[in-house]
């Protein structure tokens, strides 16, 4: 999200406005998502109290959970999220630049209520992190950050490929199972789906625990529940 609208680009570039997040979340819920992950990616101060006035709107409409994230740097921020009704909150740049705020919440709150979202680039082999909406490499590795953030107390990691994101080519399916072999929490895989086989391939061969995906449903080429019919075909546990 920015600027209160939904929006998607390519790599993390080239945003497109999509629609209403309100709307969209009734329809996605109403289709049969299992959950919803909101991100606003222009979280200013002001841009925080029009996200929370936001989230609240949001809970109104829809009966599955969220999570919300953007420019979540405080105890006072996730506490002001989850009053206004999240379910969890994401934390990606605050984290990053200052870890303990992981331990903080998770503390406050519980590690089931704290998602450590990560935005990784491919270096010469290497993956980085990357922080602010993906605009600044970090010397950070990725599976090193991420067992830091699972050692603090983090519940769940949602991993975006920035080299994937967008493209619909398919997610690195490698690097996801490399993850869920090093990590016991669960694994959210993001940036790349382009069609059925891709979100089967990462929830098998990339040991996901969970795919997300949003182009792919924004530009009305599947279903959420025609997708979930055929993976339930592909013997895959989903529910229908």
């Amino acid at each position: 999200m920015k600027d209160s609208r939904t929006v998607k680009g390519v790599n993390f570039v080239g945003l497109k406005d999509v629609g209403d997040p309100v709307a969209l979340g009734e329809f996605y819920a109403s289709s049969g998502a299992d959950e919803l992950v909101y991100l606003d990616i222009s979280a200013s101060a002001e841009g925080r109290r029009t996200f929370t006035s936001l989230v609240e709107r949001i809970s109104e409409r829809i009966n599955i959970p969220f999570t919300v994230g953007g420019g979540i740097s405080s105890i006072e921020d996730a506490a002001r999220l989850l009053e206004a009704g999240a379910d969890k909150i994401a934390v990606n740049t605050a984290a990053v630049l200052n870890p303990s705020l992981i331990d903080r919440i998770a503390r406050k709150y519980g590690n089931q209520f704290v998602v450590a979202a990560i935005d990784a680039k491919s270096c010469e082999g290497v993956w980085k992190v990357a922080v602010r909406g993906g605009r600044d490499l970090t010397d950070k590795e990725l599976f090193m950050w991420a067992k830091e953030v699972e050692n603090r107390g983090a519940g769940e990691i949602l991993f975006t490929s920035m080299d994937n994101d967008g493209t619909r080519k398919g997610y690195p399916c490698e690097t996801f199972a490399r993850l869920a072999d090093e990590l016991s929490i669960p694994i959210i895989a993001s940036g790349g789906a382009g069609s059925v086989q891709d979100i089967a391939d990462v929830l098998t061969a990339g040991k996901a625990d969970a795919a997300l995906a949003a182009s792919i449903f924004h530009y009305g080429e599947i279903r959420i529940d025609e997708l979930k019919r055929r993976l339930k075909g592909m013997n895959i546990n989903v529910t229908c």
